[in-house]
């Protein structure tokens, strides 16, 4: 007898009550096809002309239809389930269709006059109002002062998290830890300010690529220590332990052990943070002071960069410089973009090997 079906006294069989009805997978496609429709009417008839309210609508209407139909036909505890699961689904749309416009829309104007000359030329000598120019002097400051402020602030970073997690006890250590918090809220143009009071106006030296890479270095601070922090907390004890019972001094146990097992994750923090400090222009703008030409010497003389030059370019107010802009903020998406892809890539290399 099929333990679906229940025998009454009479011989008859009834189906099961622990059967509930399903709605068919294909519903949730079918419904979102139906919201798209319904919100495009909607939006239509109110007068409303933009993709993005059509889609708010259809979002509500699939909401709604999502909990009403699966109460419907399924009861209240999964008609529940699937409002939620709507709501996260929702959400996640809305926080991907801006990235994906902001994406598309720096793709298409900047691709307009993104080729090698504009990669291999600077600003030098261009009627700012005429189409021509390029952004390699910006390219170079970049670089420059990107890598500076990470030679400044990883082993600063570093050792800090390794006194954090490895030595550090009692009041000095709770005092660095409020502090680190302290740096990773600090709005970008406070560094900035920092550096131009500290470094220019009281000692006295010129603006420089290597005066905005210290404000950036201090960016990058906290966010080393926190990510070497976590990392070097999710070493187990046992290792330490091992080595240290073999006789092994506490800082060859944390550079040999430690260290190598971290490494991927530490990396990975690392490559982060620059990507984090590569697109900031507050302090770049005050510390850095612009320059149309090539200046490969970041301790001397103006220097430019891709956050200043795109501020610069935007700021002239003329088609030919906002298209200028709009290529150069193309190739700083790129390069955060191949900074985050060499993170991951460490990161998946450096990862603990599963095995059976």
């Amino acid at each position: 007898m099929s333990s679906n079906a229940v025998v009454d006294k009479g011989g008859s069989r009834h189906g099961s009550s622990l059967q509930q009805a399903r709605l068919p997978r294909w519903a949730p496609y079918a419904l979102v096809v139906v919201s798209l429709a319904l919100g495009a009417g909607i939006g239509t008839a109110l007068g409303m002309d933009s993709p993005f309210q059509w889609g708010l609508f259809a979002a509500l209407v699939f909401i709604v239809a999502s909990y009403v139909l699966g109460a419907v036909v399924e009861g209240g505890r999964q008609a529940r389930d699937r409002l939620a699961t709507s709501l996260v689904w929702v959400c996640f749309l809305l926080a991907v269709v801006p990235l994906l416009s902001l994406i598309w829309e720096t793709v298409d104007r900047g691709r307009t006059v993104l080729d090698g000359y504009f990669l291999g030329h600077s600003m030098e000598g261009v009627q700012t109002i005429l189409p021509g120019g390029g952004a390699y002097h910006a390219i170079i400051g970049t670089l420059e002062q990107v890598g500076l402020a990470a030679l400044i602030a990883v082993p600063i970073g570093l050792l800090t998290a390794i006194y954090l997690v490895e030595y550090g006890r009692g009041k000095l250590a709770k005092a660095v830890t409020f502090f680190v918090d302290v740096m990773t809220g600090i709005p970008s143009i406070v560094a900035g300010l920092f550096i131009l009071s500290f470094w220019i106006i009281i000692l006295g030296f010129s603006y420089s690529g290597f005066a905005g890479a210290m404000a950036l270095a201090i960016l990058m601070m906290p966010i080393v220590v926190r990510s070497t922090e976590e990392m070097l907390k999710l070493v187990p004890d046992e290792l330490r332990e091992a080595s240290l019972a073999l006789g092994v001094p506490k800082w060859r146990t944390i550079l040999k052990v430690v260290l190598p097992t971290a490494i991927g994750g530490i990396t990975t923090g690392v490559m982060l943070a620059v990507a984090r400090v590569a697109g900031e222009s507050a302090p770049i703008v005050l510390l850095v002071f612009g320059a149309t030409g090539i200046n490969n010497n970041p301790f001397e003389g103006a220097q430019s960069s891709l956050p200043y030059y795109i501020y610069e370019q935007w700021q002239l107010g003329n088609e030919a410089s906002f298209n200028r802009a709009w290529a150069a903020a193309l190739v700083l998406i790129a390069f955060v973009m191949i900074l985050n892809l060499v993170a991951r890539g460490i990161a998946r290399w450096k990862a603990p090997k599963s095995g059976r």
